[in-house]
């Protein structure tokens, strides 16, 4: 029997839901290794988005994943919605914070990572299902639409909100947005131009 989508979407919203990470950290650190804790190399996507920044073509990167491959890539404005784990902190001890390489040896080692003061498991700095947004994250997301001329949207269905309501800025402020999804998307009749996969995009723009 396989999985569906919509199992693996429930599986994944169980392990990143703050109160099971409340009531049993430990699992969390179990099985998020392949998620949060890897070697994955950035994708081509990655790479290209980073020649576009470098090149003073792509102002900023938005995105929702936490899996810091658009840093990998080498992309140095990327605005994380949905937090970071390149930071760890601890929920009892104020100001004790542990980076993303102390806390993923931790993991590849077997163990959790813990305060060097408590002993307490230290929490990534990514937001579970239950928490909100960092503000400045959002703050920040909504300044860049809003002065975008143009917004490439990559493979999102943008039907979670707040993040879904961004391309929504951009088209306020008079912007325009290209959606790249292959699923239809309540933003598809407003966008400028309309791709299913970015094997579509290259063939527009090949000459």
């Amino acid at each position: 029997m396989f999985d569906s989508n919509e199992d693996r979407a429930e599986r994944r919203e169980a392990l990143f839901d703050i109160e099971n990470f409340e009531r049993d950290p430990e699992n969390f650190y179990r099985r998020a290794g392949p998620l949060v804790y890897h070697d994955k190399k950035p994708s081509l996507v990655h790479n290209v988005l980073a020649e576009l920044e470098r090149q003073g073509a792509l102002k900023a990167v938005i995105t929702q994943n936490i899996d810091q491959l658009h840093q990998r890539a080498g992309s140095l404005k990327v605005i994380e919605l949905h937090g970071s784990p390149r930071v760890h902190y601890c929920l009892r001890c104020a100001g004790i914070r542990v980076s993303y390489g102390e806390a993923a040896a931790a993991v590849a080692a077997g163990r959790v990572p813990r305060c060097p003061r408590c002993a307490a498991v230290l929490k990534p700095a990514i937001t579970f299902y239950g928490e909100p947004l960092p503000l400045a994250a959002r703050r920040e997301a909504e300044e860049e639409a809003a002065a975008a001329d143009l917004m490439l949207v990559l493979g999102t269905s943008l039907r979670v909100n707040p993040a879904a309501a961004i391309p929504r800025t951009c088209l306020r402020h008079g912007g325009k947005i290209v959606i790249v999804n292959r699923q239809d998307t309540p933003l598809d009749q407003a966008a400028f131009l309309r791709f299913r996969d970015l094997s579509d995009l290259k063939t527009q723009l090949d000459p």
